[in-house]
């Protein structure tokens, strides 16, 4: 079965950093592009950040570009997400998913989803 792990969520003061880490099993892990999103409190699920297949390419939603990194381990079928300068708006939940040949900026361009990671910013 394919499961996604999310892990490295808590509680940081403003302007502190997170590393969120999602371990993927039961799929061709170099085949899926990989992507975060996250639901804050009485909001919709956005986007936060994707990278493809092969890591020559990564996006950023405009809120979190020059804060976040999104990067892939393939030796051990990981992928991250460095939280720097975090603010009191980045409380959310965090979700990884696995897109079959992408994914991208929309939900619809995953096939698999992990169960979540709560990130907690006090102002």
């Amino acid at each position: 079965q394919v499961q996604l792990v999310e892990s490295g969520g808590g509680l940081v003061q403003a302007g502190g950093s997170l590393r969120l880490s999602c371990a993927v099993s039961g799929l061709p892990f170099t085949l899926y592009g990989m992507g975060w999103f996250r639901q804050a409190p009485g909001k919709e699920r956005e986007f936060v950040a994707h990278i493809n297949r092969s890591a020559g390419c990564v996006n950023y939603a405009d809120s979190v570009k020059g804060r976040f990194t999104i990067s892939r381990d393939d030796a051990w079928d990981t992928v991250y997400l460095r939280m720097n300068s975090l603010k009191p708006e980045d409380t959310a939940v965090y979700y990884c998913a696995a897109g079959f040949g992408g994914g991208g900026y929309e939900q619809t361009t995953y096939n698999y989803w992990g169960q979540g990671t709560q990130v907690t910013v006090s102002s």
